[in-house]
């Protein structure tokens, strides 16, 4: 989920945390006005139904933050392409916007994609979302779609859907390939069990990054329980310089691997560099780093696309905020390396079926601490209202329900084993 403000999101992490392990506040008398409502107390959008539109008519508009030499856009990029090719939409009805920041220039290419004459138009980065929005209220008759906003369920318009994916358990997937080469560095008598440190290369301290490196960081705990891992942010969701300089700091405080949720080459480069393996995001990086990429976890737009061009050519209704799923293949891995632990593939595919079958929940509570002690409540920002204040209990059942009240991740807390950057 791209990109909160991260000094807003220390005031939320703050409230949040106020309610770990004690008692929930009553509610003042008399001040129901200004009481936060949770996700279930809202009232949720419906998706408006779609005048169907003949195939040869319907024109496709995409929006993209940066162009392919980022690892981020090039999935989506890929992904509309695959999408648009399988239903056949011919190249001249497909209009894609590359490097547009998240700013007005958003909503002013979204209207020019609508003067195009495209009826449906898709965004794929966070900050694209208020700009979306405007244009939607503008717009009635187009649908707008929009990857990792966190609006779709709330704002009230039938023609503003959003969506994002479950790649929290594709990330714990990767991280069971990290614990599974740890596991064998040690057993060559390349470090100490106390040793296996990992290190992670961050975008920003943003629900949607710390979901992804602590789903990460538990897989590889389920397999190699003494790791630990240091975390430092870029600040920047595409930087090349950063991200390199990120990764040969990490490596230099001891990190025996590193994975990364930022969007160059230049965290894997500095491990091909220093003979250090990593854990990628987005695409395969063996061609970067051969002799130290190991996987990579990725969500495919693919389904997400294909159901949504079809809404548009059936005349039927995208949903307000979808959730793509592991089992319908919106969540993947690339195939695994020569660099890949003996073993790897049978522990993946094993810890697959069982997150499948729901015998591993991700964020289990009795896998983690925090300061000391199991998380047994916990209020998450889940309804979007500007303001980023908690306001869903996310522990259910021994579980932080993550993505299940809200499609774009929630998960924001520190874990213990791992150490992040000083505010």
């Amino acid at each position: 989920m791209k990109k909160l403000l991260a000094i807003l999101l220390a005031v939320a992490m703050l409230f949040s945390f106020a309610a770990c392990g004690g008692e929930k506040e009553e509610a003042t008398p008399g001040a129901d006005e200004n009481k936060v409502l949770s996700i279930d107390e809202v009232t949720l959008t419906e998706p408006a139904k779609i005048t169907k539109v003949a195939k040869e008519d319907l024109k496709v508009g995409f929006i993209f933050l940066h162009d392919q030499n980022s690892t981020y856009d090039k999935n989506f990029i890929d992904a509309a392409d695959a999408a648009c090719k399988a239903l056949g939409i011919k190249e001249d009805q497909v209009i894609m916007k590359t490097g547009i920041p998240e700013g007005e220039e958003c909503y002013t290419t979204a209207k020019e994609l609508v003067n195009a004459g495209c009826q449906v138009i898709f965004a794929d980065s966070f900050g694209h979302e208020p700009y979306m929005v405007k244009a939607a209220k503008e717009f009635p008759n187009v649908q707008f779609c929009h990857a990792t906003g966190v609006r779709g369920k709330t704002e009230g318009l039938g023609n503003y859907h959003t969506a994002f994916a479950e790649i929290y358990k594709g990330r714990y997937l990767a991280g069971i390939a990290a614990g599974m080469k740890l596991n064998e560095m040690i057993k060559k008598g390349d470090f100490k069990a106390e040793e296996a440190k990992m290190g992670y290369v961050g975008a920003f301290p943003y629900a949607e990054v710390i979901s992804g490196y602590t789903s990460f960081y538990l897989g590889a705990k389920s397999v190699c329980p003494t790791v630990t891992m240091e975390v430092q942010y870029t600040q920047s969701w595409f930087d090349i310089e950063k991200e390199n300089t990120a990764a040969k700091a990490l490596i230099a405080n001891g990190a025996k691997l590193i994975s990364q949720h930022a969007d160059s080459s230049g965290a894997p480069s500095a491990c091909e560099a220093a003979g250090v393996p990593n854990v990628a995001y987005n695409v395969d990086t063996s061609n970067i780093g051969p002799n130290t990429a190991i996987i990579s976890s990725k969500i495919s737009w693919v389904p997400y696309m294909t159901m949504m061009i079809k809404a548009m050519l059936e005349g039927t209704s995208i949903p307000s905020d979808y959730c793509a799923t592991l089992e319908e293949g919106a969540v993947q891995l690339t195939e695994l390396t020569k660099n890949a632990a003996e073993g790897t593939k049978e522990a993946i595919d094993t810890a697959k079926d069982k997150l499948a079958k729901g015998e591993i929940k991700v964020f289990d509570t009795k896998t983690f601490t925090v300061e000391g002690k199991e998380l047994t409540t916990y209020l998450a920002d889940v309804v979007d209202m500007g303001d980023f204040v908690p306001d869903t209990e996310a522990i259910v059942d021994g579980r932080f329900i993550e993505s299940e009240k809200r499609s774009a991740p929630y998960f924001n807390v520190i874990i213990d084993g791992i150490t992040v950057p000083a505010e």
